[in-house]
């Protein structure tokens, strides 16, 4: 089985690290949540869009490593290995920061991978080509379907119910803070990477 996977906020938890980013700044205190979308509606409300984005550049760039895998990721990742199952990291990002430092941000992505062992815990142990970084949405869902995905596992509702995604990949939505927003019918919800292999064992 193929396992496709999205890479920011779906392997990479930056909840912490947007806290600690933005209070270092001064723009949050203890009366925000330390998760990254309440950091980011809270700057947002404050008018300061410029400075989430300013943080964006530094979580995925140059801070990258501070950012932590969610829980039971790679206890999940050790079973899919173990069971055969092929790992692909699937993503669009941009290859550089819209505002402040420059920086490459698929060079980050892939230190990240390899400094938390995310590609040797997969089947294709130090395989480069098990993992893409797409500069548009549409090359990452064209990646999905060339990939051959059996399941596509990505935190974004707008990704899964793309027109263009592809209708024989599996879809899951990664759901860590249980937001519980409705969905269409033929989309599971992951809440904890704890549960990922019951819930990939049985093709919908």
């Amino acid at each position: 089985m193929r396992i496709g996977i999205d890479f920011d906020n779906t392997l990479v938890c930056y909840d912490q690290l947007f806290w600690t980013l933005a209070h270092d700044v001064g723009v949050v205190d203890e009366s925000v949540a330390h998760q990254k979308d309440a950091v980011r509606d809270h700057l947002r409300s404050q008018g300061l869009e410029a400075v989430w984005t300013n943080l964006q550049g530094q979580a995925y760039g140059s801070r990258i490593l501070e950012a932590t895998p969610f829980p039971h990721l790679l206890s999940a990742l050790t079973e899919f290995r173990q069971r055969g199952w092929e790992v692909f990291v699937i993503s669009h990002k941009t290859r550089s920061p819209i505002m402040g430092d420059d920086y490459d941000l698929h060079s980050a992505a892939r230190k990240w991978l390899s400094t938390y062992e995310i590609i040797d815990l997969s089947l294709q142990s130090q395989n480069r080509s098990s993992v893409f970084f797409e500069l548009t949405k549409r090359e990452k869902l064209q990646r999905i379907a060339e990939v051959g995905c059996d399941w596509f596992i990505d935190d974004l509702p707008e990704l899964l119910t793309d027109i263009a995604f592809p209708q024989n990949v599996g879809r899951v939505l990664f759901d860590p803070h249980q937001r519980d927003e409705p969905l269409p019918d033929g989309i599971r919800r992951l809440y904890s990477w704890r549960d990922a292999v019951s819930l990939l064992s049985a093709k919908a």
